[in-house]
């Protein structure tokens, strides 16, 4: 019996880190809002030299370097027993109702939805917006690009296990050790020099079927990660002593953004001068490199501070967990609804950061409640 109830006290920990992770989400596209870089609907502040804005951009990139690629990871980890439980056409099947539906929904009605409250705030209209979208065909799949990615990967994953991977009838867990320190330097190199040749073609920021292909060099590793640290076991036997060169790397590194960035302000001449998102200019290196360095550490941490003190029943948890999907697809309209609410409110550029993200997310959990209730929804969400 001990075996079990270990597993099943160990998934407590993995959803509370996703329930986290959505609630950064929020706030990471909060901080674009006020002056971080990216893209959003809706920017009430351009990214600029003020220390609100280049602490904003400091906060996006950390969280751009590690946290979709922690999803990645977190939803491969769950691929192999999902797909072995159920096999090819219901785990397909499956994965098409649960990714496929709500990435429809969000590029016919929420997407549309989103950009048109901008529009009419800014005295351009409402329904001319969605008339507009409608007869150019203009698709936003806006946060849902994470569903479309998943669903391309799954169904990769799918098609790699049936040619070559062991066959879902007789497939075992296999635990071994968390692999060496040498093999996850290789693996934040390897991660590098792809994200680097990827953006010789394309850059970050640039999207290809509504993907940022410049960033999935670490999104598909992550992903394997996963899938690897389920057949392997390696959540379970992570300790300290695994992660601590990566933490020690990640307090060496995590600095050197904002060093290269002032440093590349100062010598192109000012932001918007440095080119970190492709090419082979230093800045572009030096943020290819950063990304897994600081990644590594992030994801430890997360993992291993939650395991040892977040991993045990909880009402709340249960509560916040089982929303946490239903609030990742439905932020975008209420967090654009929430900032424009506030925009004339004469207010420091961190304090309404504070305040829109904080109740953006309160916002999203209490409206998301009734949504998981709902016969038919509650199978997807």
């Amino acid at each position: 019996m001990s075996q079990p109830s270990r597993n099943y006290y160990r998934d407590f920990y993995i959803d509370r880190l996703r329930s986290v992770m959505t609630a950064l989400v929020i706030l990471h596209h909060t901080a674009i809002t006020y002056g971080g870089p990216g893209g959003w609907f809706w920017r009430e502040v351009d990214p600029s030299a003020a220390p609100s804005s280049l602490l904003l951009t400091l906060f996006c990139a950390t969280n751009q370097a590690y946290f979709m690629g922690f999803f990645f990871l977190l939803a491969g980890y769950f691929t192999p027993r999902s797909l072995e439980r159920k096999g090819y056409t219901s785990f397909l099947k499956d994965r098409f109702c649960r990714l496929g539906l709500p990435l429809l929904f969000f590029i016919f009605v929420l997407g549309p939805l989103t950009a048109a409250i901008v529009t009419a705030y800014q005295g351009d209209g409402f329904w001319p917006t969605i008339r507009f979208l409608w007869q150019h065909q203009r698709i936003i799949n806006g946060p849902l690009w994470f569903a479309q990615a998943l669903l391309i990967f799954s169904i990769g994953y799918c098609l790699w296990r049936a040619a070559f991977g062991a066959p879902i009838a007789n497939a075992e867990r296999k635990p071994s050790p968390v692999p060496a320190n040498r093999w996850w330097l290789l693996a934040a190199l390897g991660t590098a020099l792809g994200a680097i040749t990827i953006r010789q073609f394309i850059p970050t920021g640039q999207n290809v079927f509504g993907l940022q292909l410049g960033y999935f060099a670490g999104y598909i590793f992550l992903f394997a990660i996963g899938i690897a640290a389920w057949r392997h076991d390696w959540l379970r036997q992570l300790q300290w002593k695994n992660a601590r060169p990566w933490i020690v790397n990640l307090i060496i590194a995590w600095p050197l953004m904002p060093i290269g960035i002032a440093v590349a302000r100062a010598i192109n001449g000012g932001p918007g001068k440095a080119n970190f998102s492709g090419g082979l200019s230093r800045t572009a290196i030096l943020y290819a490199l950063w990304e897994p360095f600081v990644a590594w550490g992030l994801i430890c941490l997360w993992l291993l501070v939650f395991r040892s003190r977040m991993n045990q029943p909880s009402t709340f948890w249960d509560w916040l967990n089982r929303r946490a999907y239903a609030v990742y697809i439905i932020h975008p309209p209420v967090l654009v609804g929430i900032a424009l609410l506030f925009h004339h409110w004469m207010a420091p550029a961190l304090v309404k950061f504070g305040v829109t993200g904080t109740l953006t997310i309160a916002a999203c959990w209490l409206i998301s409640d009734p949504i998981v209730r709902l016969p038919g929804i509650r199978g997807i969400v």
